[in-house]
């Protein structure tokens, strides 16, 4: 536990050092939540001031939630990965005696809690000075959002080691990256929540972690769901978490004894 703690601080500390990238990516993030923002607000307003259970202050609240949650959940976590499964150098790295998706996580929370600390916490101040946003009343909401958020890092790092260990058996897996983001940004809720979604599109996007990974975090966070209904939803997160890490410990294995064949 020690080694994956200092490599977590180290991977904290390396990212601490792009200051001029946080400054733009600050700016970045700040831009693109008052173009969400103005967009949501304005299909509330065209709804009558109310849709599907959210109202304005809740629409920008989710807004700069979601904001503050995309540097650390974003889905480039484990691109090394791929490239090392490109050059042979994976098989070096499982001769270490640090496991190697458990450095990859490690590294992961290292450099998601800089990010959310760095670049998602001050879109979202300047969006709650600007338009406000809902604070959970009950105490316990910011507990479990806290435990949402862990587990949807966790969600999005295992799911995302599953694209890029797909490079065992992909001469080029840039394609698949690309649909893979796509749709995580739509059905995990990052560009609408999903209770906006028409009901096949909610079925679908329900069958999936991806709402793990971003609606239910603010759902937790804002207090729009009690604490009480929110258990249920960190549940889903955890069972997740359970079934792709264990798809990605397959995966690396089998793709392991691929690799060894291939250059046998």
């Amino acid at each position: 536990m020690l080694a994956y703690r200092r490599i977590a601080a180290a991977s904290f500390r390396q990212y601490s050092t792009y200051r001029m990238a946080t400054a733009a990516g600050v700016f970045t993030n700040t831009i693109f939540g008052f173009i969400r923002a103005s967009i949501m607000l304005a299909a509330i307003g065209t709804a009558g001031g109310e849709l599907s259970g959210y109202d304005a202050l809740q629409a920008a609240t989710y807004v700069w939630l979601g904001q503050a949650l995309l540097a650390p959940i974003e889905v480039f976590g484990t691109r090394e990965l791929a490239l090392r499964i490109r050059q042979g150098d994976v098989a070096i790295d499982l001769l270490r005696p640090v496991d190697l998706l458990g450095q990859l996580y490690a590294a992961k929370l290292g450099r998601s809690a800089y990010l959310l600390l760095a670049r998602g916490v001050p879109p979202m101040l300047i969006g709650a000075v600007v338009t406000g946003i809902a604070l959970p009343p009950d105490p316990l909401s910011y507990l479990l959002g806290a435990v949402a958020v862990m587990l949807a890092i966790t969600v999005a790092f295992l799911a995302d080691a599953m694209v890029n260990l797909a490079a065992f058996w992909l001469v080029e897996n840039r394609g698949l990256i690309t649909v893979y983001t796509a749709v995580m940004n739509l059905l995990s809720g990052f560009l609408i929540p999903i209770v906006w979604f028409p009901d096949w599109l909610l079925a679908t996007a329900r069958a999936t972690p991806f709402p793990s990974m971003v609606q239910t975090p603010i759902d937790a966070l804002s207090g729009r769901v009690a604490p009480l209904d929110a258990l249920p939803l960190i549940g889903v997160q955890v069972v997740w978490v359970v079934v792709l890490g264990g798809a990605s410990v397959l995966m690396l294995r089998a793709g392991v004894r691929s690799l060894e064949v291939q250059g046998g």
